[in-house]
């Protein structure tokens, strides 16, 4: 049986754009893009979560506001379940100390990276909240 992963990923929207942050070369699903975030640790709740993550990758404070998408993507490595939240940059500018690199993209220009197969259900989400 695979390893369960429950994980987070901020949608940090700022000035109509959303973060888009890259991982690196080395590990898992090297040079895809993703949501930043990270592993739930036990007893945080998912929005506890994000908040650490987001400070301690990106050395940026966001405020977790509402719930994007969850979904559940098996890969080689585990069976990974994303929570998604769309998030609020209040403090900080997001620094490179995990991620290759960050983009900031407006939802039409997405699907323009190539994101890891658990972020894109949340993709199709975004561009249909910003489309309407």
């Amino acid at each position: 049986m695979k390893k369960q992963i429950n994980v987070v990923g901020a949608v940090i929207v700022q000035d109509g754009k959303i973060l888009c942050a890259q991982r690196g070369p080395s590990g898992s699903l090297p040079n895809m893009w993703e949501f930043p975030g990270g592993k739930i640790e036990p007893g945080e709740t998912p929005e506890q979560a994000l908040y650490r993550e987001i400070t301690e990758e990106l050395e940026c404070e966001v405020l977790v506001g509402e719930h994007v998408d969850t979904t559940t993507h098996e890969y080689d490595f585990g069976i990974v379940t994303l929570t998604t939240f769309y998030c609020e940059l209040i403090a900080g500018r997001p620094q490179l100390t995990e991620h290759a690199e960050v983009k900031w993209l407006g939802p039409a220009d997405l699907r323009t990276l190539e994101w890891a197969p658990a972020d894109v259900p949340a993709i199709k989400k975004i561009e249909a909240k910003f489309s309407a």
